[in-house]
């Protein structure tokens, strides 16, 4: 695997990833705001085709839009990143869509200690889900991304306004 705009302190260890965002990083295109935005922390490896990717991450999210969770990324203006972003004191399942403008899509929930996050690719359909226990997972969006056969997928984490955070994967897998 390999490091898209590495963080500073990261360190794999077995079936983990224990990684603290850098301040200010995100990855966001055009909408809302204008700005374009590509410096979040992304580690990843190439797959082409279908697959399942799979992670569990565990965090103390403190500042507006602190995130992390998965990407599915064709190049900077064609990409998909879920998993837990934290707004005005709560947590969100949450799902960007970016096919050069970025869309946002989220649903509150209380997560206790860890949180699951799955993309599914079949064909040019994507499916986001989700787990609080790692057994059931929930839906929460389907979409097109892209037909081109081979993407970058893996762990993603960024602080777009605070000052960064420790997040620690667990269980990364892909699957084709």
């Amino acid at each position: 695997m390999q490091w898209l705009n590495e963080p500073a302190k990261w360190a794999a260890l077995e079936n983990r990833l224990i990684a603290t965002s850098n301040a200010g990083t995100d990855f966001w295109r055009k909408t809302h705001d204008g700005g374009i935005r590509d410096n979040g922390h992304f580690y990843f490896e190439s797959v082409a085709g279908n697959f399942t990717v799979r992670v569990k991450q565990t965090a103390e999210y403190q500042s507006l839009y602190d995130q992390a969770g998965l990407m599915v990324r064709a190049d900077e203006r064609t990409w998909l990143k879920c998993g837990i972003e934290f707004m005005d004191g709560k947590h969100y399942a949450s799902v960007v869509v970016t096919r050069d403008w970025s869309d946002w899509s989220v649903i509150p929930i209380e997560i206790p200690v860890s949180f699951w996050t799955q993309c599914e690719r079949n064909d040019t359909t994507f499916t986001v889900s989700y787990s609080l226990d790692g057994i059931k997972y929930e839906t929460i969006r389907q979409t097109f991304l892209t037909e081109q056969a081979a993407l970058q997928v893996g762990m993603m984490l960024a602080a777009p306004k605070g000052n960064g955070f420790e997040v620690c994967f667990e269980n990364f897998s892909l699957t084709t």
